[in-house]
């Protein structure tokens, strides 16, 4: 099925047809299984040319208000302008439409926007907006030109690329002119479900125009986001605040709740309630709140005082029952009683969500695979692609059914632990292990360490913190630690004292005791804040330079022996022992000559932070690809190419040198977090630094470098046709791997799946510059054999530890960068949020080759 595919040379000889790594073949290693995926084919492709039309709206406006805009000037213009014909919109600058509109090279007209609600009181208070749309012919779309490349008959060109964005348009078009749009994604309030704190999710629906080998696709997905809980204030206030219900309000506000409630509320839009329907349709917009309560909130009416709860009983008949809540402020310093304000549906809610939040989130998004498929399906009810007339004056057909793509279940791969475990070499089955009777493949040796923890003795008993450490000490032991010191320091520290001085004296203590460095400190927290648990390794990676293990107080009173082997084997890579590796026919390309795997990641600030980006690489340090070293760096917010790329591979390869006495003759280098739009950019810079690293070693110096670019942020979806086909799950079984009808038309490309709960979403890897002439079956499998060998757990993880690891360095390197002081130092985490970084400061050297980031 996957040879019908490969692209046919063109008459006269072959020519260039991949702007990157052109496909070898494809895979032909596994088991092949049955499997659909949410990809519907593109029956019938419009056969004319499309014409290409750039719009501004003037004054500048989000794409919301620019398709009423649009909307409005069809409804008054579009006879005469558009001529009958129905052409499709962005949202910002262009417009596509199937035959050439009748007009003048630049046609301007001028649009009026109706008030929000058409009422005669809003229009006294300000005019309908009039907005001047102008629109210019461009180009015109030469469609056999996608044709050609979808077919293998020549190389993407910037028309494809044009194509491609217009289909695109032609799918959203209508769904945008009618719900809430965020990209290429739609939601509706039916089915929401409620978040902590007044927000609440919205399902909604992605879809995307997708090029593969002969046809164009459409790959639908279910998406999920959140919104602003719609409806009366009050109610939504209580949710705030946490509290039961509107009584409990009557116990009144403090200052704190106070700054909550206005931080939530600032800039959302409401409407009013208490003039009946003149003036329900009116919008305000929130800028703030009252210093002071609705009966305290005192404003001049024929130059004598009032308060505004006794000025609504007057005017509108209205006793609040609510007197003692801040008002709410709007334009003209308006008062308005929360009582009387609804908050408007619809609104996207576009803060971080709080660790509740988004545990709630995830229980509400976390379905199973035939869930998801079945939601998928009922997608296409509401999209009615057969009776969307956009896509029908295109001539555009789609195909209902999802795809059902060649797949294979790659074979498993032999894990190897301590040749004195009870099985020192098996092959898991669906994904996972566990350690019973394993003992880890080096184990270090713990001789200097102690435990401190944050809290009195009267809340954490001293037993019960020796019961804890004696458990783990046996689990270490039984899973192949050597700890001769079996009974390390316990001290009881201030949660919110001076961090730096109490792991500074449990550092003294611990190396007095033992005679010898302290190489760990064991930090036992009183909840899972953000802030201590930062500062903890902030100070003891780039300050005192030991390694620290944190746990919970929770787990430490409830000492199973599942949590123990966890916290082991993070200990246990922390010191610079390996926990397992694979056999050397299940990493051939490792294992054959000297070769150093790396993975990169960039992690931005969230939204809203005025932080730096963080970058980190990690590379392999031997031939087992188990160990990994990492490096991070800091740069400019928002950059997506690592600016510092060739010093921090220089330094990898050197710690490579250091450890196995050999250079690495060839680099694979994975790549996280790039989009398409950005392969060509980072692939010319990123490979530049790459091989100026390994020429500032040495002139001669010139291993063969892979590049390969990871993408995890995306809605393909696997779904497996039978239950001989799925593990208990419900997915598709670890290892499933797709390589054709579904994927790139020309370039190297696959997708190949492991994961947790809920749908997994395969992880796709696509080569943009590969040296080393790796067929697709050595580098799927050996993309897939390294998930079996992430330190942090026993289970395959969804793509190659070396990128898991590269973010897990990035997230520690943000904790080394909060700006605290020792007084604040168990401060909120959304209070640390808003801090600015503080100059970057590197992990100490005695920690740059084990994985202190664990």
């Amino acid at each position: 099925m996957a040879q019908v595919l490969v692209p046919t040379p063109p008459p006269g000889g072959p020519r260039q047809i991949a702007d990157f790594v052109k496909r070898p073949s494809f895979g032909r290693l596994g088991k092949p299984i049955r499997i659909r995926t949410n990809f519907y084919p593109v029956e019938m492709l419009p056969t004319m040319n499309i014409h290409h039309y750039d719009v501004s709206v003037s004054p500048d406006v989000l794409p919301r208000i620019n398709r009423q805009v649009y909307n409005t000037f069809v409804h008054v213009h579009g006879v005469v302008a558009l001529g009958g014909c129905k052409p499709v919109y962005d949202g910002r600058k262009s417009l596509f439409a199937a035959k050439q509109l009748p007009l003048q090279d630049a046609s301007s007209y001028t649009v009026t926007l109706p008030e929000d609600d058409g009422s005669d009181a809003q229009r006294a208070r300000r005019p309908p907006r009039n907005f001047k749309i102008t629109i210019r012919k461009t180009t015109q779309i030469q469609m056999q030109e996608l044709e050609d490349f979808l077919h293998g008959r020549s190389r993407l060109t910037p028309t494809c690329l044009t194509a491609i964005m217009a289909l695109d348009i032609l799918i959203r078009h209508k769904p945008a002119m009618t719900y809430a749009t965020v990209g290429r994604a739609f939601y509706t309030p039916e089915g929401s479900q409620p978040l902590y704190g007044g927000v609440e999710v919205w399902q909604g629906y992605y879809q995307s125009a997708r090029p593969t080998a002969g046809r164009m696709m459409i790959n639908v997905d279910v998406s999920a986001t959140a919104f602003y809980e719609g409806g009366p204030l009050v109610p939504i206030v209580v949710k705030i605040l946490g509290r039961r219900n509107p009584d409990d309000l009557r116990r009144g506000i403090d200052e704190r709740d106070k700054i909550r409630i206005e931080k939530f509320l600032k800039n959302l839009k409401i409407r009013v309630h208490h003039r009946g329907d003149a003036v329900a349709h009116r919008r305000f917009r929130i800028n703030k709140l009252t210093e002071r309560s609705a009966d305290q909130t005192i404003f001049q009416i024929d130059n004598e005082p009032v308060d505004v709860a006794t000025y609504f009983t007057r005017t509108y008949n209205v006793r609040l029952a609510f007197p003692f809540l801040p008002c709410v402020v709007v334009r003209r310093e308006t008062f308005l009683p929360m009582e009387v304000c609804s908050v408007i549906e619809g609104q996207r809610y576009l803060r971080k969500l709080n660790e509740r939040q988004t545990s709630d989130m995830i229980k509400s998004t976390c379905q199973p695979p035939h869930l998801r498929a079945n939601k998928i399906n009922a997608g296409l009810q509401i999209l009615n692609y057969r009776e969307n007339e956009f896509l029908r004056e295109f001539g555009m057909k789609i195909g209902t059914e999802m795809v059902q793509p060649p797949a294979r279940i790659l074979p498993v791969p032999t894990i190897n632990y301590h040749p004195s475990s009870r099985e020192p070499s098996f092959q898991p089955q669906d994904g996972a292990w566990n350690l019973r009777g394993k003992k880890v493949a080096t184990g270090t040796t713990l001789g200097s360490w102690g435990v401190i923890v944050f809290g009195s003795e009267q809340e954490f008993a001293i037993h019960t913190i020796k019961h804890f450490v004696r458990e783990l000490v046996v689990t270490c032991v039984d899973t192949g630690m050597n700890i001769p010191n079996r009974e390390p320091p316990i001290s009881y520290a201030n949660p919110h004292g001076r961090i730096n001085d109490t792991l500074n004296r449990a550092w003294l203590t611990a190396g007095n005791t033992a005679k010898a460095q302290p190489q760990l400190l064991l930090c036992i927290l009183p909840n899972t804040g953000v802030s201590l648990y930062a500062e903890i390794k902030r100070i003891g990676e780039t300050s005192i330079g030991v390694v620290t293990q944190c746990c919970q107080i929770k787990h430490v009173n409830n000492a199973k022996k599942q949590y123990c082997a966890n916290i082991c084997i993070k200990i246990n890579v922390k010191l610079g022992g390996m926990n397992s590796f694979l056999s050397p026919e299940y990493i051939g390309f490792v294992a054959e000559k000297p070769t150093i795997i790396m993975g990169a990641d960039v992690s931005h600030p969230g939204p809203g932070e005025k932080k730096a980006s963080i970058t980190s690489i990690c590379g392999s340090m031997d031939s087992r690809a188990s160990r990994y070293s990492a490096v991070t760096r800091m740069q400019n917010a928002r950059a997506e190419i690592i600016a510092d790329l060739s010093s921090m591979v220089k330094e990898l390869l050197r710690i490579f040198y250091q450890t196995c006495g050999r250079k690495p003759e060839r680099i694979l280098f994975y790549r996280d977090g790039v989009s398409e739009g950005q392969f060509r950019a980072v692939l010319d810079n990123e490979l530049k630094g790459i091989q100026e690293a390994c020429r500032s070693l040495e002139e001669t110096y010139n291993p063969s470098i892979t590049f390969v670019v990871v993408q995890k942020r995306h809605h393909t979806r696997f779904f497996p046709l039978t239950k001989n086909d799925a593990d208990r799950s419900g997915n598709c079984h670890t290892g499933t791997v797709v390589d054709a009808m579904i994927t790139h038309p020309n370039e190297y490309d696959f997708c190949n799946q492991a994961g947790l709960q809920g749908t997994c979403r395969p992880c796709h890897y696509h080569v943009l510059y590969d040296e080393n002439g790796l067929d697709p079956d050595h580098l799927q499998s050996l993309s897939y054999n390294l998930c079996y060998v992430y330190a942090r757990c026993t289970r395959a993880v969804s793509m190659v530890p070396p990128v898991y690891y590269a973010h897990l360095a990035c997230i520690r390197t943000r904790f080394h960068m909060h700006s605290l002081d020792e007084s604040s130092a168990t401060s909120s985490a959304a209070e640390t949020e808003e801090e600015g970084p503080r100059n970057f400061v590197a992990v100490l050297p005695e920690l740059q080759r084990v994985m202190y980031f664990m």
